[in-house]
């Protein structure tokens, strides 16, 4: 008799907006039970995903699958890099930024029988400062709103414009230090991200033309910009034009260095964070398995 694969379930019970009451029943009638041997592991604070994972590699699992918000994926993601163990995704958060980066179906039943059909890929990922981030990390507008809407009563798309908005009427551009694959650039910018995925989440592209497997990190550096064209510059994110504005530049490259006057707020993949003022960023290629649609 062939073994079967092992495979973990991490589940965020408190990531996203919606109910996931009906999950694990929805996981256990879903998955191939005669291909895999299926375990529901259950989170209980903020780092705990990665611990599990840790020791179910030890264990292992072939594929571990994380349930919840890009938080979760972020979690389970940075502690399968550089092992044989692939990445599923049932998303379930408020962005769900690597989960639409990889086509993977928001449907929770869809995207539990990708586990059954789908294929596993190696894809690249970033680090900053050696902390891995999947989607994007950075500093400016976009962190300081991250860690707004970390501390928000409330979570969803919804909350997180409304912090936008009311953050955008205080927030003044700041001064960075930036080197790029020995190319220095001295800049006041808006916001710095960095994309090893074209966007933030909720199909938000800050750098429609990144590509998940291509060796490569896009800097983004928005510039300051008239406040009449801030609404303008929102379709642009939406309709994936932000790379055609003249207040953005794009510029790819596998190693840059941000310098700035004081620590402050970063995000990773939307995750809040504060660090120094000297940030180390680079690619890893082919560091992750993941599994998508075939």
């Amino acid at each position: 008799m062939v073994a079967k694969e092992k495979v973990a379930f991490i589940i965020n019970p408190k990531s996203g907006t919606g109910k996931k009451q009906n999950l694990p029943s929805l996981i256990m009638e879903t998955v191939n039970n005669l291909e895999f041997e299926v375990d529901l592991f259950f989170t209980e604070y903020a780092g705990h995903a990665s611990i599990l994972v840790a020791g179910l590699v030890k264990k292992g699992y072939s594929k571990i699958i994380a349930v919840g918000g890009d938080g979760t994926v972020n979690e389970v993601a940075k502690a399968l890099v550089n092992t044989d163990t692939a990445l599923g995704i049932i998303p379930c958060g408020s962005g769900n930024g690597l989960a639409r980066s990889l086509k993977i179906p928001l449907r929770f039943a869809d995207a539990i029988n990708l586990i059954n059909s789908g294929k596993v890929i190696s894809i690249d990922y970033g680090t900053i400062n050696d902390h891995p981030f999947f989607c994007t990390c950075g500093v400016g507008f976009d962190a300081h709103i991250g860690n707004k809407f970390a501390t928000s009563a409330h979570r969803g798309f919804f909350t997180y414009i409304k912090e936008t908005i009311r953050a955008y009427f205080y927030y003044r551009p700041r001064r960075y230090s930036i080197k790029i694959d020995g190319e220095k650039i001295k800049t006041k910018a808006f916001l710095v991200t960095i994309a090893n995925a074209g966007q933030y989440g909720n199909d938000a592209y800050i750098a429609p033309l990144a590509e998940l497997q291509d060796g490569k990190l896009d800097l983004c550096i928005l510039n300051p910009f008239p406040k009449h064209q801030a609404l303008g510059l929102g379709f642009r994110l939406f309709n994936k034009t932000m790379h055609r504005s003249e207040y953005l530049n794009t510029i790819k490259g596998q190693s840059i260095t941000i310098k700035r006057k004081k620590k402050g707020e970063v995000h990773l993949d939307g995750e809040p964070a504060i660090m120094g003022k000297r940030l180390k960023i680079k690619i890893v290629e082919k560091g992750l398995k993941v599994i998508v649609s075939n």
